[in-house]
């Protein structure tokens, strides 16, 4: 059972509202600890996963434009409470399980929001992240060291701003859009100069195996890209992110960035753009399935009014993300008629 700790302050004058919304959508236990001196009250609530986003979302609405910035309500994990809460049966009358939504468990919208921004800070640690792990793949590459390269995509932050403009496409969030679009392209231009560096000065060896691999891109590369996409957006929203390890390394966007400087520096734009070719169909075909893993599990804006504005948002931003998969389809069927010496 995935439990939270909610932890509400509110003006005194909502509680009756407050308890009363919670009790209507239900919830593990319900405690009003105090009312301050100040006016506040303040609940401590223990929701499981079940209807953790319902919860939320009847709660939020007992608050209206005159309370903005008097209340605030804090979601804590728990990880463990005694006595143990046994969990119910989900067997019907006739024994067989229940069947649940499918965004009826996981993450909340709040969790995910607030995760993925994180992700798709430009903070220093990004940035030096970036540098450590461009470095080891470009001498991965190099060196045809397979064990080198899959540290690099293992270390490499390039996935979280993906996956952080795909939830803020599906919230029609424009200020997490913006700082997922600035956040990938500060990433990749980093890796792209500094591999271009390294190009220059490195001797070349097109006898690797793992560099000359990031200049040649198929349709089994797109099923690869589409099906770690769905996968790192599934590991987010429920929160098993052990799971993002593997899609690191199956859909890797450091190894191609990283291939593309170092063909440019070694004067080899044939190249280039084998490498170009596979980072785009890895980036473009990652969004395309975590959007459409965000559509499914039900990751979609409170109010009416922002959820009219994302479902725009969301289906101009799936048409144009379709139209650049059949776009980079004819691309790659033509680079494979046309491989390059």
């Amino acid at each position: 059972m995935s439990l939270r700790q909610i932890l509400v302050t509110a003006p005194a004058a909502t509680l009756p509202y407050l308890v009363r919304a919670i009790e209507a959508e239900g919830c593990v236990e319900m405690r009003v600890l105090t009312t301050q001196p100040e006016g506040d009250a303040v609940l401590l609530v223990l929701a499981d996963a079940d209807n953790r986003q319902a919860l939320l979302d009847r709660m939020q609405g007992v608050f209206g434009p005159e309370n903005e910035g008097d209340w605030r309500i804090t979601l804590l994990p728990v990880e463990a409470t005694i006595p143990r809460i046994e969990e119910e049966d989900d067997s019907d009358e006739t024994g067989k399980p229940e069947r649940r939504e499918i965004g009826s468990s996981g993450l909340t919208r709040e969790e995910i929001q607030t995760k993925v921004w994180e992700n798709a800070r430009t903070d220093r640690n990004y940035i030096t992240f970036v540098v450590l792990s461009t470095v080891v793949a470009a001498f991965g590459l190099l060196s045809d060291n397979v064990a080198v390269v899959v540290g690099a995509m293992v270390i490499a932050p390039l996935l979280g701003p993906n996956l952080a403009l795909a939830v803020g496409i599906a919230l029609g969030d424009g200020a997490l859009i913006g700082r997922a679009i600035r956040t990938n392209l500060a990433g990749v231009v980093i890796a792209l100069g500094l591999s271009v560096l390294i190009g220059f000065v490195a001797t070349p060896d097109f006898e690797s195996k793992e560099l000359m691999s990031r200049s040649i891109v198929g349709f089994d590369g797109m099923a690869i890209a589409l099906a770690s996409g769905a996968a790192a957006a599934l590991s987010l929203v429920t929160g098993i992110s052990s799971a993002l390890v593997g899609v690191m390394v199956a859909v890797a966007l450091l190894p191609p960035t990283a291939a593309i400087g170092m063909f440019l520096g070694f004067a080899r734009p044939d190249l280039a753009m084998g490498a170009a070719t596979l980072l785009a169909v890895n980036v473009v075909c990652v969004n395309l399935a975590a959007q459409a893993v965000m559509f499914t599990r039900g990751i979609t804006p409170r109010t009416f009014h922002e959820k009219k504005s994302a479902a725009r948002a969301r289906i101009i931003s799936a048409a144009i993300t379709v139209a650049l998969v059949a776009v980079l389809a004819a691309l790659v069927y033509w680079r494979l008629l046309h491989p390059v010496g």
